[in-house]
C-alpha cells in the first residue's frame, strides 16, 4: 500500500512543476508560485510540495477610477506517461482560482491561447474569485499548457496598491484542484487533489496615483 500511495505523489508532481533553465531559474523577473497539496486516495491522505512557474502582467501605475488588465499565465508542462512501472491515465477537471484583488473592481475576465487540453477551457466569477477550468482529459505522456487568464479591472482610490494573487489558505479553501487517474496493475481509481499556494506572494503590484 505505501508503494500505491508513493505513486499518487509522483504522478501528481510533474503536472506542476517546472524545471526552468539555468539563466531563467536565476532571473527575479518569474515568479514562482509554491503550493501545498493534499492528495485524496482509498487508502489515505498525503502531502506534497509543488512549484510552478508564473508569467504575470500588470501595470505599475494607474490612475483612480481607471481601466487596466492583470494577466497570470502558468508555463507549459508536461505529465509522465509513467511512474515506476504505474501508468499515468490522465488528469481531468483541473480548476484554478485568482481572486479579485483588493482596491479594485471587476469588470471582464477572457482566456486565451492553450494547448494540449483536449477540451476548451471555460471561465466564470464565483463571488469575489475568477475560476479558470479545464475538463481534459489531458492524457499521462502529453505535453500541455493553460490558457492565460486576463482580467480587466477598475482601479480604486489614490494612494492603494492593487496585488495580484493566487487563491486559497488551506486544502479545505485550494486555489487549484485536479483529478489523477492511475492504473496500478489491475487497479484502476482517480485521487483528487486540493492544493493552496504557500507561501503567497503577490504576482503583480500596481500603484493608484
Amino acid at each position: 500500500m505505501a508503494t500505491y500511495r508513493s505513486l499518487v505523489v509522483l504522478a501528481v508532481l510533474p503536472l506542476l512543476t517546472i524545471q526552468l533553465p539555468p539563466a531563467q531559474a536565476a532571473s527575479a523577473a518569474q515568479p514562482v508560485a509554491s503550493y501545498a497539496c493534499r492528495a485524496n486516495t482509498k487508502f489515505g491522505q498525503h502531502t506534497l510540495s509543488l512549484r510552478q512557474g508564473v508569467n504575470a502582467k500588470a501595470p505599475a501605475t494607474v490612475r483612480p477610477n481607471t481601466r487596466f488588465t492583470i494577466a497570470v499565465d502558468l508555463q507549459p508542462g508536461a505529465l509522465p506517461s509513467e511512474v515506476k512501472g504505474f501508468k499515468l491515465k490522465e488528469v481531468r477537471d483541473l480548476a484554478l482560482r485568482v481572486p479579485v484583488p483588493a482596491n479594485s473592481v471587476y469588470l471582464s475576465a477572457s482566456l486565451s491561447g492553450g494547448s494540449g487540453l483536449n477540451s476548451t477551457p471555460s471561465i466564470q466569477r464565483d463571488g469575489n474569485v475568477v475560476v479558470v477550468k479545464v475538463a481534459g482529459p489531458i492524457p499521462g505522456g502529453a505535453n500541455y499548457e493553460l490558457p492565460t487568464l486576463s482580467v480587466r479591472l477598475r482601479s480604486g482610490g489614490r494612494g492603494t496598491a492593487v496585488e495580484t494573487r493566487l487563491k486559497g489558505s488551506s486544502y479545505d479553501d485550494p486555489g487549484l484542484t485536479l483529478q489523477a487517474k492511475i492504473k496500478w496493475k489491475f487497479i484502476t481509481t482517480t485521487a483528487p487533489v486540493a492544493c493552496f499556494p504557500n507561501p503567497n506572494p503577490a504576482l503583480t503590484r500596481t500603484v493608484v496615483r
